[in-house]
């Protein structure tokens, strides 16, 4: 049995209602790496993830801010756009490590953290497929794969 988890979007409303379905899998804790080149749907999918536990409407890109923070009732949503950091230390100013164990990540570009990424984080890897895109996720970490097992039923 394979540890990824598989979803294929063919829309930017599909990739959406892919990151509400993760935002219920979610806990307390949660590191969500989002990898993917320019225009794979990262944002998009961060997006969903964060209107459905946020309730927020608008969710913009924190390109320029680098994170933006939204509360929901179990915990804060830390959302991370690292495109434009230019060396990993650069993660501690963004207030990282508090996000790790005080509420749940989305981060995009997570490559630009070198060493710095938690093994125990879950990858979202997106990929073109075709005229659709495939969402692959899965974990370093026996723990996190069994989760994503057990909740996605794969």
């Amino acid at each position: 049995m394979s540890d990824k988890i598989i979803f294929y979007s063919a829309s930017e409303d599909k990739t959406t209602d892919i990151g509400k379905k993760l935002a219920h899998f979610a806990g307390r804790g949660d590191c969500f790496a989002l990898f993917g080149t320019l225009g794979m749907g990262k944002s998009v999918l961060a997006r969903g993830f964060i209107q459905e536990l946020a309730g927020r409407e608008e969710v913009p890109s924190p390109t320029f801010t680098l994170v933006q923070l939204y509360d929901t009732d179990n915990f804060t949503i830390y959302h991370f756009d690292l495109y434009r950091l230019k060396m990993p230390d650069e993660i501690f100013e963004l207030g990282m490590e508090e996000a790790l164990y005080e509420g749940v990540s989305l981060i995009e570009w997570p490559e630009k953290m070198g060493l710095y990424l938690p093994k125990k984080c879950f990858r979202v890897e997106i990929f073109p497929d075709a005229s659709s895109r495939r969402i692959e996720i899965f974990s370093e970490n026996e723990e996190n794969n069994r989760r994503l097992r057990e909740y996605f039923g794969q």
